[in-house]
């Protein structure tokens, strides 16, 4: 069943509809939700406000409309809004200590420190070029999803898009340049 056909019945009432929403979308949005905000924890917090918003506004959906580009217009507000708050510069265990280790979120190697570097380097960027990038590279969205979803049409998108692209690279350089330097 397609997102649109679930989200029409849920708005209908059918609560397991919401459900198959919630398994389809839960981990890609906390995934988005992750890299923006840089935090895992503050993602399972952001994705639960989504998916709270998305209940309440189901009596706005507009019938016809994409179910990812509003998920994720919602997701970016929630980030927004945390954002705005202020985030905690640490995450503490449930006994309120500092963990002793962060768990990788996916098996595997990984080069930690690219990671970090290129998160510093998008957290540099302003918002309207970041969240562009992040909905196209790390969700696969369609720059016709993203423009739908920041309500601007698909060629302000690609354009925030490329100077954002372009902005990132110059920022990589420098991070580079003072690591090794």
């Amino acid at each position: 069943m397609s997102d649109e056909e679930l989200m029409a019945r849920f708005c209908q009432g059918d609560a397991p509809a919401f459900d198959a929403l919630f398994q389809r979308y839960s981990r890609p949005v906390h995934g988005y939700l992750a890299r923006l905000t840089g935090s895992p924890s503050a993602a399972e917090d952001l994705v639960q406000l989504t998916f709270l918003s998305v209940v309440r506004a189901r009596g706005r959906f507009q019938a016809g409309a994409r179910v990812k580009p509003w998920l994720y217009a919602i997701a970016t507000n929630a980030a927004r809004d945390h954002q705005r708050r202020g985030r905690r510069p640490e995450e503490l265990t449930a006994e309120g200590e500092l963990p002793a280790t962060v768990a990788a979120e996916t098996p595997g190697p990984r080069d930690t420190g690219l990671e970090r570097t290129v998160q510093r380097a998008l957290e540099l960027l302003p918002e309207g070029q970041r969240v562009p990038i992040m909905l196209h590279r790390f969700e696969g969205m369609s720059f016709a999803e993203i423009a739908e979803s920041m309500g601007l049409t698909e060629s302000a998108v690609k354009v925030r898009a490329h100077r954002g692209y372009a902005r990132l690279r110059e920022l990589l350089a420098e991070l580079r340049e003072e690591s090794s330097g």
